[in-house]
């Protein structure tokens, strides 16, 4: 029987860890500074608020946080009335983006449904008060420049999100005219995004020209991670370790307590952390490119698994430690072969875990463009 599921748990997190169209940036800026020995060393949190300010939360996210706010604050006081189209207008938001906002801030508790259209901030008893949400005063600090102007990037931010974790739950079909109504842009924009998401492998387009999100199925995770064991090998063969911070890495692994249980956070950060130590610092720009493109399926299933509540693997965060020792000491045929074997046993746990998305429906808050098929 197909369990309930709750789409809270499908949190921002699985948004976070997944690449974004400024990864290729982001990348080779990291190998123009990888081997200054200088620098600042690496630790958990620098890598994660490093890479977090480099991200864009979707629209929807950002519009909840505005509202969230703006309650706390009492901008938005007790009993008065929040109208989507209202909402819509003064963040210059479509009112599908407003609509999941206003859901996800009621899950918490923060407003109630209104008997009449739309929803009453909570706390009060006094009759509903109906202030134009257009004119009142509101906190717009959480606000910056792109919002309410979807331009193809903040587009594509919020489809990507929703199309990486899709794909642990089967097939998907994208409708180009529901998109472009929901993030009110023209269809050229749409398909500009989806372009863009086709160049990443996360959207393709079947032999009847149809956007389709394919399934990450058992043999295609056999498949990328026999690429991923091929490519990051050899990138590790031919990597200009950056000593000091490898080994800086390999301490905090190694000196991590007894029983410590990682957040799926803290085990993104070293996963990461590693590849770009360990297999960026290749000078074959080629095969660096091709690595960090093969994982990224890869890192959007394994958020999705984690923001199902799957703990993640400590051992195989030891094994990364393994890989480094043997790389720094020189013994380079050890080092691939502990890696190979990390990458096997990855293999083997992700397809384990993806078999428990059989038993669980998709979650609800997909948006309307994206549809079981």
């Amino acid at each position: 029987m197909t369990q309930n599921f709750n789409a809270s748990k499908f949190s921002i997190f699985a948004y976070k860890n997944k690449m974004l169209p400024t990864e290729e940036a982001r990348f080779y800026g990291f190998r123009d500074r990888i081997h200054d020995e200088t620098e600042m060393p690496i630790t958990a949190d620098h890598a994660r608020n490093t890479e977090d300010s480099d991200k864009r939360a979707p629209l929807f996210e950002v519009a909840a946080e505005f509202i969230r706010r703006n309650i706390a604050s009492r901008h938005l006081y007790p009993g008065l009335v929040l109208q989507e189209s209202a909402l819509a207008e003064r963040l210059d938001m479509s009112r599908a983006t407003v609509k999941r906002a206003l859901e996800i801030i009621e899950d918490e508790g923060r407003i109630e449904k209104f008997s009449g259209r739309g929803f009453l901030v909570s706390g009060a008893s006094a009759e509903p008060k109906r202030d134009d949400l257009r004119q009142i005063e509101l906190d717009l600090s959480t606000l910056n420049d792109t919002v309410g102007k979807p331009s193809w990037l903040r587009v594509y931010d919020d489809v990507a999100y929703h199309v990486t974790r899709s794909p642990v739950f089967g097939r998907y079909r994208i409708f180009e005219a529901q998109m472009a109504e929901e993030y009110g842009v023209s269809r050229t924009i749409i398909r500009d995004v989806l372009g863009r998401l086709q160049e990443r492998g996360l959207v393709q387009k079947n032999r009847t020209s149809r956007w389709v999100v394919e399934p990450l199925t058992s043999q295609k995770i056999k498949d990328k991670y026999e690429l991923r064991s091929i490519l990051e090998t050899a990138a590790l063969a031919s990597a200009k370790l950056p000593a000091k911070k490898l080994s800086a890495l390999a301490e905090e692994i190694r000196t991590l307590p007894d029983g410590t249980r990682l957040t799926p956070e803290e085990w993104f950060s070293f996963d990461r952390r590693f590849f770009e130590l360990a297999v960026l610092s290749t000078p074959n720009v080629d095969l660096a490119t091709c690595a960090s493109g093969n994982r990224i399926a890869l890192e959007a299933c394994q958020s999705a698994l984690f923001s199902l509540g799957l703990p993640p693997d400590n051992q195989s965060i030891l094994e990364l430690g393994k890989v480094i020792e043997l790389s720094l000491s020189g013994s380079a045929a050890a080092a691939a072969s502990m890696l190979t074997m990390h990458l096997e046993k990855a293999r083997d746990r992700t397809i384990a875990q993806l078999k428990i998305t059989a038993i669980i429906a998709p979650p609800p808050d997909f948006p309307a463009y994206l549809q079981f098929s």
